[in-house]
């Protein structure tokens, strides 16, 4: 099946309207899979999914991936709940890729829209692909097949002095160790590149004095967020955004004091290359 995509700018993002996700047969997964490919981000409007039958949609993309921490729903451990009314500094607040502290981060993140405040909480979304295509030859080539150092510390240290998380940092810094993902990673699908540092994991780049790479992580992390590679999502009641990590970050504003409700699943993914 092809899947009806309108694209939202000439680069990223893409609206899909036709598709009931609380019963998609297998031509409306390919066509899924086969969209996200080509707009990194799809927006599916008026889905109203419950919990389960998120959680259905989810494995049918793949492996669920549980996040290691931040508050999880009380009836479906493998599903994250972003309750928040003061999202200043939490960590969504800054262009990120989803849970890279890991070995084997996630390919895909579905978050739906349950509970909205009247105005704001917009999301925006970054084309990772154009940020790298936009850097000059240069500096592609100083880069090209350096890594850089992921770490969980920063973000689940602010995690836990704002009471999203009761977990060990000493433990999880255990459990989880740094690890070092490409500062370009290739595609395993589209064989194309895309930057893959991030202002809430990478802390330094591999192979670079201290000095270098505190001059050159900087630059890459204001670049990201470009406006000639995003979009911006204003959400309504039952949207379903669901967006590859591998190519994309996001950036949730802050500008909010009622009540706003998501809840998100993780699709696990490949190791970057």
């Amino acid at each position: 099946m092809t899947v009806l995509a309108e694209p939202i700018t000439p680069t990223i993002g893409a609206r899909v309207t036709g598709l009931d996700l609380r019963q998609p047969d297998d031509a409306d997964i390919e066509g899924v899979l086969e969209a996200i490919l080509e707009h990194q981000v799809l927006c599916l409007p008026d889905q109203h999914l419950d919990p389960e039958s998120q959680l259905a949609f989810a494995r049918r993309l793949g492996a669920i991936d549980v996040a290691a921490f931040g508050p999880k729903h009380p009836d479906n451990p493998e599903m994250t709940v972003l309750d928040q009314t003061a999202p200043r500094g939490q960590g969504a607040d800054a262009w990120h890729t989803d849970n890279t502290y890991l070995a084997v981060p996630p390919a895909y993140t579905i978050l739906q829209a349950v509970q909205l405040p009247p105005l704001g909480g917009d999301t925006c979304y970054a084309d990772m692909y154009g940020a790298w295509d936009a850097l000059s030859a240069p500096l592609r080539a100083l880069l090209d097949g350096l890594t850089a150092t992921h770490d969980l510390t920063k973000t689940l240290r602010q995690a836990i002095a704002d009471g999203n998380s009761d977990a060990d940092l000493g433990a999880m810094q255990a459990a989880f160790p740094p690890v070092h993902h490409p500062v370009a990673r290739t595609h395993p699908e589209t064989g194309r590149r895309a930057l893959f540092v991030n202002g809430n994991f990478t802390t330094a780049i591999d192979g670079l004095t201290p000095t270098e790479s505190r001059a050159v992580l900087p630059l890459l992390l204001n670049h990201v967020g470009s406006p000639p590679f995003q979009f911006r999502h204003r959400w309504s009641d039952g949207d379903l955004l669901l967006w590859d990590n591998r190519c994309v970050q996001h950036y949730a504003v802050p500008d909010y004091t009622d009540r706003r409700i998501m809840h998100r699943l993780t699709i696990a993914g490949d190791v970057p290359r």
